[in-house]
């Protein structure tokens, strides 16, 4: 737990500063050895012919804001020829990582950090301190080491992202602080709807005292807190609560005012701001007993592949990408949370988001960590879906996790 609270320190300065918090130095990259320097957008030319895939939803507002970038940078550079490909996102890292492990894939791509460590470690990404040296001063120091592996850092830092409360104030005027408020409005014919999977449920474990690992890697998720986060969960199922596996019908129910709430991620702002319009709110995932709710906070970043066939051109896109322009771009359009300190938000639903960041559990990118998904993505549907108790449910995957890590 020291250890975790060392990092939510962490992730609350840097956030606070990013959106107009209290102002003071922010350690930069070059105070841990990373990129250094002054700061600025700067790269080399962006020229020649330059691949780029992505994975945000067809018609969706992060698509639309990187779109606007893109019509930019073509016009501001008519000797680059930049060719987009839109990868759904449930294919996206298995695309990217058959198609490169053949030497073939884009130039670059951007995506979560969800399998950064993986790709590192099948040597399908680039290293880029040195490439980046002097081109990261203005971005936070968290946004910096969550794209690094074993102290190298493998991509250009985009975006912070983590999920929290959306809530319709025409049916709840003010949004539930505390998971027995949030069970009283069930009860009380309140609804809400949650993606049932093992990366929107996690924050949940926090607000119950859960950990996921110890300092050695270890599961311990069995030990406390996990089975209680689910055993609430399960009160929240019986009192009215929907839980969906089709993340776009999750949607389109809260979007059509079907679902009074739904716990999601910011990618998603732009598109419910156009259907809710000022009866949109955005609260962090409500605390419970023992604490604040936790989710994972990630970070978006633009990734290099080892077998890119315009290096310098794909890094010179990736900063005009991410530069203070850019990423007020995507913080208007899609309501993304910037990862540079020299961006004030000013939407309260984009600040709300990085408040839900500041309180998240930054995702590791370790060995134990990846082999957290499978298992406890089979524990959340058997244990919602009735076929299993939540303490034999992470029992099980608690296990599976250590057996994967030989822990």
């Amino acid at each position: 737990m020291k250890l975790r609270a060392i990092t939510l320190l962490t992730v609350a300065l840097v956030l606070a500063a990013a959106c107009g918090g209290p102002s003071g130095s922010t350690t930069s990259p070059s105070a841990s050895g990373g990129p250094s320097a002054s700061a600025g957008p700067a790269a080399g030319a962006i020229t020649g012919n330059i691949t780029l895939w992505h994975a945000y939803g067809t018609g969706g507002s992060e698509e639309q804001a990187l779109n606007q970038l893109i019509t930019k940078i073509r016009t501001d550079n008519p000797t680059a020829k930049i060719t987009v490909l839109q990868v759904p996102f449930d294919q996206v890292f298995n695309k990217f990582q058959t198609e490169a492990a053949a030497g073939g894939g884009p130039d670059l791509f951007t995506a979560p950090n969800d399998e950064l460590g993986n790709e590192v470690r099948a040597n399908l990404l680039m290293a880029l301190d040195s490439k980046l040296s002097g081109k990261l001063s203005s971005v936070a120091q968290l946004g910096v080491d969550g794209l690094k592996v074993d102290g190298k850092l493998y991509g250009v830092p985009m975006l912070f992202k983590a999920v929290a409360l959306y809530y319709n104030k025409d049916k709840v005027p003010t949004p539930p602080k505390s998971t027995d408020e949030l069970m009283t409005m069930l009860k009380a014919g309140k609804t809400l709807v949650q993606n049932e999977n093992a990366y929107h449920m996690f924050g949940w474990s926090t607000a119950f005292g859960g950990s996921l690992m110890d300092t050695n890697g270890k599961c311990v998720a069995d030990q406390g807190g996990w089975a209680d986060a689910f055993t609430y969960n399960l009160g929240l199922k019986a009192a009215g609560a929907k839980f969906e596996t089709d993340g776009g019908r999750a949607d389109t129910s809260f979007r059509a005012g079907q679902v009074d709430m739904i716990i999601n991620g910011p990618w998603v702002l732009g598109d419910y701001k156009k259907d809710l319009g000022a009866k949109l709110g955005v609260s962090p995932i409500p605390a419970g007993p023992k604490g604040k709710a936790g989710p994972l906070t990630g970070v978006d970043g633009w990734y290099i592949n080892q077998s890119a066939k315009n290096v310098d051109g794909a890094i010179a896109l990736a900063l005009a990408l991410t530069n203070a322009d850019s990423q007020k771009v995507y913080a208007d359009v899609a309501g993304d949370v910037p990862v540079r300190t020299d961006v004030t938000v000013s939407d309260p639903l984009v600040k709300a988001f990085s408040d839900a960041s500041a309180t998240g559990f930054a995702r590791p990118q370790s060995v134990e960590f990846g082999n957290y998904w499978t298992p406890f993505g089979d524990a959340v549907t058997k244990i919602i879906e009735g076929k299993s108790t939540p303490q034999a449910g992470i029992s099980e995957a608690c296990a599976a996790m250590n057996k994967a890590n030989k822990k």
